[in-house]
């Protein structure tokens, strides 16, 4: 398998790097090819602006959707999101690895997604070239590609509960895995999170760098998160899932499928 791990935390010596380094290993020594996009390390600009699409006539308004398209589909985006989607077109499975800051992930990451995942190639697909329906939520061009996600989170676990004050850990991640991973086609696999991370004791460390471990090593293996696909028949003509399925049921699991 073909590995693109995707790090975002700015300390090279932090826990979280450590445990990238976990991961890794694990992934040489199981014989898995990989690379790596340490964005911090790469200096990766967080910002879409016109540099984005050197294609583009300085004078003309920029249209960021539409720029972006005619960029991917002209080859004339800026060099390292070319860079970044050919590492992506790689990969068979991709780990995104960041501290959890403010119920989201770093700016930086953040960006990553702005930048590399532009219309034409991450979302905007369609069927039959432009004629058909929209791939998206299960489909598009980045489907049977594995995503999985490994935080750190400061909170404790109980917090992250299904009763926890700061939420469930995979709603908290719904714009992540659902409404980014899964939108693009991407089956995202359910999230690792180290809790306690301010504060993990030799032990805890002992257990974390395991569970990551374990987590890469079984990426091919592990039943992915059963959110229902747009285009399956879950959903009708005004994409809102029809009455019979979750009945009286609402909120976010209700798009996981029992």
């Amino acid at each position: 398998m073909k590995v693109l791990w995707v790090f975002a935390h700015p300390e090279p010596a932090s826990l979280s790097a450590a445990l990238r380094d976990e991961g890794l290993a694990a992934l040489t020594e199981d014989g898995h090819d990989h690379r790596v996009s340490d964005l911090y390390a790469m200096g990766w600009k967080a910002v879409v602006d016109r540099e984005d699409f050197p294609g583009e006539a300085p004078t003309d308004r920029l249209v960021i959707t539409q720029a972006s398209r005619r960029g991917y589909q002209g080859g004339t985006l800026s060099e390292d999101i070319l860079a970044e989607q050919e590492k992506l077109d790689w990969a068979d499975a991709v780990v995104f690895q960041f501290p959890l800051w403010w119920y989201g992930m770093p700016a930086i990451l953040k960006g990553w997604f702005d930048r590399v995942f532009v219309k034409g190639y991450a979302y905007g697909v369609r069927e039959n070239g432009s004629s058909g329906r929209t791939l998206r939520y299960g489909q598009g061009r980045l489907s049977g590609k594995r995503a999985l996600t490994v935080v750190t989170v400061g909170g404790p676990e109980p917090t992250f509960g299904p009763r926890g004050i700061n939420g469930q850990l995979d709603h908290v991640l719904f714009p992540l895995l659902h409404g980014t991973l899964w939108y693009t086609g991407m089956s995202a696999l359910p999230p690792v999170a180290v809790h306690g991370a301010d504060r993990l004791s030799e032990e805890d460390y002992g257990v974390a760098a395991r569970r990551v471990r374990a987590a890469v090593s079984t990426l091919a293996d592990t039943d992915p998160i059963a959110y229902r696909t747009q285009n399956g028949g879950d959903y009708d003509d005004r994409l809102v899932l029809r009455p019979h399925l979750a009945a009286g049921r609402s909120g976010l699991s209700v798009h996981v499928a029992d």
